[in-house]
């Protein structure tokens, strides 16, 4: 059990990007390489939880291209959306762009 003053960071990380191509929805590409947010000072010290939805747009060669926030807390947005970034997809045959959350919990 953590002594008091410790908290416990829960992250919920999507296995997979839903992607899609052209408007049409192509399959998934699973995450081979994920890099844990940081759990900002601001957002514990307020208590602030949530997800961040982003939309990645991933390189034929499993590399992150581009990230736009789809939606969440703007405490949580940058830790997320700079974790993201570094993750590493299984390679595909084309650029693709999809969705992932990445949920913050203090426990």
């Amino acid at each position: 059990m953590p002594s008091t003053g410790n908290v416990m960071l829960t992250v919920a990380l999507s296995a997979v990007l839903s992607i899609s191509s052209a408007a049409q929805v192509k399959g998934e590409r699973k995450v081979i390489e994920r890099v844990v947010p940081v759990y900002p000072q601001l957002a514990k010290q307020l208590n602030i939880t949530g997800t961040v939805k982003l939309e990645v747009t991933v390189r034929a060669n499993g590399t992150v291209k581009s990230t736009r926030v789809a939606g969440g807390s703007p405490v949580l947005i940058p830790s997320a959306t700079e974790a993201v970034r570094k993750w590493k997809f299984e390679p595909a045959s084309e650029e693709t762009t999809g969705t992932v959350q990445v949920s913050f919990d203090q426990r």
